[in-house]
C-alpha cells in the first residue's frame, strides 16, 4: 500500500482534511493553524498528489483503503473533511469503515458529480471532460485560473491568491496518470444510494460561487446544509465557515 504524505499539528480530537482533485494537501495552510487550535490537524495529500506516491491502480476504493490505514492509526474516530474529490474518498470511508469516522464536514462535494435526467444537481459530462482536457494541455495555466476564479470578490483576494499560488505550485504536479484516474472517478461515481446508509453526522457545505460541482446540489440530498454567499475553497473560508470547531454543530 502507498504511504501518504501527511502534515501533522495541533492537540484536541483528530481532524483529517482531504483536499481536491489535482491539488494537495498545502492549499489548506492559511486555515490550519486555527483548526490546530482545537484540533490535532492531519492534512494529507491524496495518492498521487504533492507529496504522496501514485497507486498502481487509481480508484475510488484504492484511494479511500488509503485514507483508512490513516485513520486506524489515530486513536479514536476523526473527522473528516474533505473537499471535492476528497468529500467522495471521505463518503466512501463513513460507509465502508463507519469505525473510523466521527463526522464529515463536505465542502463543494456531491455524490455524483454528472449530471444526468434524474440528477440535475451537477455539472455536464461535457463540461467536466474539457476541464481535464485543459489541465492535461497546461496545468498550471488551468489552475492559476481555477484559483483566481476562488477568490474572485473576497476582500483579500490578491493576497489569499498569492499565498495559494506559492502553496500549489510547491509540490509536484500529479501525473497524467493520476489525473485521468481520477477525473474518471468523478465522471462514473455514483454515492447517490450509498449515502443512505451513512450514520455519521454529516454538514454539507456549499457556495452560491462554487464552480465545480454547481451549488445547487446539496439542497437535492439529505444532509443538512449551509450556504454561503462564496465559494467553499476552503484556504479562503475560515474555520468558522465550516462548522468544524464546534461538535454541536453538525447534526
Amino acid at each position: 500500500m502507498t504511504a501518504l504524505h501527511v502534515q501533522s499539528v495541533g492537540q484536541g480530537p483528530p481532524l483529517v482534511l482531504l483536499h481536491g482533485f489535482a491539488l494537495h494537501g498545502g492549499l489548506f495552510a492559511p486555515i490550519v493553524p486555527a483548526l490546530a487550535r482545537h484540533h490535532r490537524v492531519h492534512v494529507v495529500d491524496l495518492p498521487g498528489h504533492g507529496h504522496s506516491k501514485p497507486l498502481p491502480e487509481m480508484t475510488l476504493e484504492t484511494a479511500t483503503v488509503t485514507v483508512a490505514s490513516l485513520a486506524s492509526t489515530l486513536g479514536e474516530p476523526a473527522t473528516i473533511c474533505g473537499w471535492s474529490f476528497g468529500g467522495l474518498v471521505a463518503l466512501r470511508l463513513a460507509r465502508d469503515h463507519p469505525g473510523l469516522v466521527r463526522r464529515l464536514v463536505l465542502a463543494s462535494t456531491t455524490p455524483r458529480f454528472v449530471s444526468g435526467g434524474d440528477w440535475p444537481h451537477a455539472m455536464a459530462a461535457t463540461t467536466l471532460a474539457r476541464f481535464g482536457d485543459e489541465l492535461a494541455v497546461s496545468y498550471r495555466h488551468t489552475l492559476q485560473r481555477f484559483l483566481s476564479l476562488q477568490v474572485q470578490g473576497s476582500e483579500a483576494g490578491r493576497a489569499t491568491l498569492a499565498t495559494l499560488r506559492h502553496e500549489l505550485f510547491a509540490r509536484a504536479a500529479p501525473s497524467p496518470a493520476t489525473l485521468s484516474s481520477v477525473l474518471r472517478i468523478l465522471a462514473e461515481t455514483d454515492l447517490r444510494e450509498e449515502v443512505r446508509t451513512i450514520a455519521a453526522p454529516t454538514l454539507v457545505v456549499t457556495g452560491e460561487r462554487d464552480a465545480l460541482p454547481l451549488p445547487q446540489r446539496a439542497r437535492g440530498s439529505r444532509m443538512r446544509c449551509r450556504t454561503r454567499g462564496t465559494s467553499t475553497f476552503p484556504a479562503r473560508r475560515t474555520p468558522r465557515s465550516f462548522r468544524i470547531a464546534t461538535p454541536s454543530r453538525a447534526p
